[in-house]
């Protein structure tokens, strides 16, 4: 599975649609970034209801490929501007953690 593909698989939308298509090989989710600095392996794309600044920060820490922000979660546009400058790409969905983890760990 690709990072393109989390369109077809989740419904929602790049906010940021500039990235690298790479092949997606682990997820971890978290809404504490500190959890995800701690515990998320390299290139795990980030699931979080954290729409901020900071979590494209940490997501390019951590190599992530993307973020899946959840729950409709509002993502300013400083976020989508780093997230944008690393190539990392945003993802918007309506569902929650724990439906988009069940959907990912499925195609994993």
């Amino acid at each position: 599975m690709k990072v393109s593909d989390l369109q077809n698989m989740l419904t929602g939308s790049f906010v940021q649609p500039v990235y690298n298509d790479c092949e997606i090989k682990t997820v971890y989710a978290s809404d504490l970034l500190s959890d995800v600095i701690a515990h998320a392996a390299d290139g795990s794309v980030i699931v979080t209801v954290q729409a901020h600044i900071n979590t494209a920060a940490v997501a390019f820490e951590k190599h992530s490929p993307a973020v899946i922000v959840c729950n409709g979660r509002p993502i300013p546009d400083d976020m989508i501007s780093a997230a944008r400058s690393h190539k990392i790409a945003v993802f918007l969905t309506e569902k929650n953690q724990f439906e988009v983890s069940g959907i990912l760990f499925s195609r994993i």
